[in-house]
């Protein structure tokens, strides 16, 4: 990468690594690794299971000089990702550069989970604006889809690919592409189970969610988890909306959903994905849903906001 794509952005650059195979991925992983390391800089490797045994196997010893991630373990909610990822690397190593290779997009992502993912790409753009590091995102174009591939030009400023570097034409404005995936969430099912959300209700909705859960077979500390995140998005409606709103709850074949829909408006694209000022509403409940939540799939709009959570069975 060149000097100028990193001052450009204020010292931060997150470039797209193009891969087609397990020798094109570590060309473009491990010498960046080994560059950090030779620069000083804290190096984090956040991607999923297969890649990183790769990588930890050819870094062979300078593998512990390395703090190393399985993204489909860390990163299973897209959400969590920036929180409690990125900015806790980052944020763990104040006054200095740090280097990061994130992967959130594999094949084993599911349609459902890819718009969050997609907004995820781009938002880091603007947690990271003026921060001082690089971000790596490997993309697999042997079996990511075109139109995937085709977003990772509209989500970083600069791609790679076998040597080459080049800057995307198509990147845009991170906050403009993240409102694109801000996309409408299907009504639930005629079978869901249904409960108005405003103060007296709180504790039937903790126990309609806790005895969901127990009924699909959520381990017990997965049913605290919901019940929890539950339970901190209809005190976020009970504070934040004037008519309340309402939560439903189902189950499909692998997943318990929870759907909360109300008046609300958010309009801080990077709600629950950054930490915020003490006094700034919702946005800490947010997060917590998101480090909580298998994902968390948002859409708003002024007057409704739809927020759906899932636990995997």
């Amino acid at each position: 990468m060149s000097p100028s794509v990193a001052t450009r952005a204020g010292g931060f650059a997150h470039p797209a690594l193009f891969y087609g195979d397990h020798e094109e991925y570590l060309a473009g992983t491990v010498p960046f690794i080994h560059a950090g390391l030779a620069a000083g800089e804290p190096v984090m490797v956040a991607v999923p299971g297969d890649n990183l045994d790769h990588i930890r196997t050819t870094l062979g010893s300078d593998a512990d000089r390395v703090q190393l991630h399985d993204m489909s373990v860390a990163g299973r909610n897209p959400g969590r990702i920036l929180p409690g990822v990125l900015l806790a690397f980052a944020a763990a190593h104040p006054g200095k550069r740090v280097r990061i290779i994130g992967e959130p997009i594999w094949a084993g992502r599911t349609a459902t989970e890819y718009p969050a993912c997609a907004q995820h790409e781009a938002l880091i753009n603007a947690a990271f604006a003026g921060r001082p590091a690089t971000i790596l995102c490997p993309y697999d174009t042997s079996s990511l889809a075109r139109s995937w591939l085709d977003d990772a030009y509209r989500t970083h400023p600069t791609v790679q690919m076998g040597g080459a570097v080049w800057e995307s034409p198509h990147y845009a404005d991170p906050v403009v592409v993240a409102a694109g995936f801000n996309l409408p969430l299907r009504d639930p099912p005629a079978h869901a189970a249904t409960i108005i959300v405003d103060l007296p209700a709180l504790p039937a909705i903790r126990r309609l969610v806790t005895a969901e859960a127990i009924a699909a077979g959520l381990a017990p500390d997965r049913v605290s988890d919901l019940t929890l995140a539950v339970n901190e998005l209809a005190t976020n409606t009970v504070r934040h909306t004037a008519a309340g709103g309402t939560l439903a709850v189902w189950t499909d074949r692998t997943r318990l959903i929870c759907q909360f829909s109300d008046t609300g408006h958010i309009t801080n694209p990077l709600a629950g994905r950054i930490p915020v000022p003490p006094r700034q509403p919702g946005s800490r409940g947010l997060i917590l849903v998101n480090q909580l939540c298998d994902l968390v799939r948002v859409h708003t709009r002024p007057g409704a906001t739809t927020i759906r959570l899932h636990m995997h069975r």
